[in-house]
């Protein structure tokens, strides 16, 4: 071992970990409540509209789509045209967004689909969802750096 690593294992007294630990936690209770509105109405969304079985789950498409939008036009705002409230991007960004959007739905969308016999319909759910979120965040970003910056990039 040597004295560099040594050095690092040292077991540490005093409180230069509580501070930081209280600077986060902020951070940690709006992410959890912005997790919790954005799952709530991604749950709403597939109440109102369900997927039969052995269809193709439009809500959670949907869902992630939008949700990638909106997150291609969250960006462009809080870093070209706002100076957001430090909170405010792990509050809708990771909280809010992250819980609306879904992967772990899609996940299993796509299992239950093959697991059903519908592999060309869990393909195309598969590409489909992957295509259009990538192509919803990107038109949405740039289209909104055009309209509230006039910049294109």
């Amino acid at each position: 071992m040597t004295a560099p690593e040594a050095q690092s294992l040292r077991v540490r007294t005093g409180s230069p970990r509580q501070p930081a630990v209280r600077a986060q936690a902020p951070v940690v209770a709006v992410v959890a409540l912005g997790g919790a509105i954005g799952a709530t109405a991604r749950y709403a969304l597939t109440l109102w509209w369900p997927t039969p079985p052995g269809g193709f789950p439009w809500a959670t498409f949907w869902t992630n789509v939008v949700g990638c939008a909106v997150i291609g036009v969250f960006m462009v705002i809080i870093t070209d045209v706002w100076a957001a409230h430090r909170l405010v991007r792990p509050f809708f960004g990771t909280g809010v967004l992250g819980g609306f959007t879904t992967f772990s739905t899609y996940a299993v969308d796509i299992q239950r689909l093959a697991d059903g016999g519908h592999l060309a319909r869990g393909a195309a759910y598969l590409a489909a969802t992957l295509c259009a979120a990538l192509a919803a965040v990107w038109l949405a970003s740039t289209a909104a750096r055009r309209v509230l910056t006039g910049r294109q990039r």
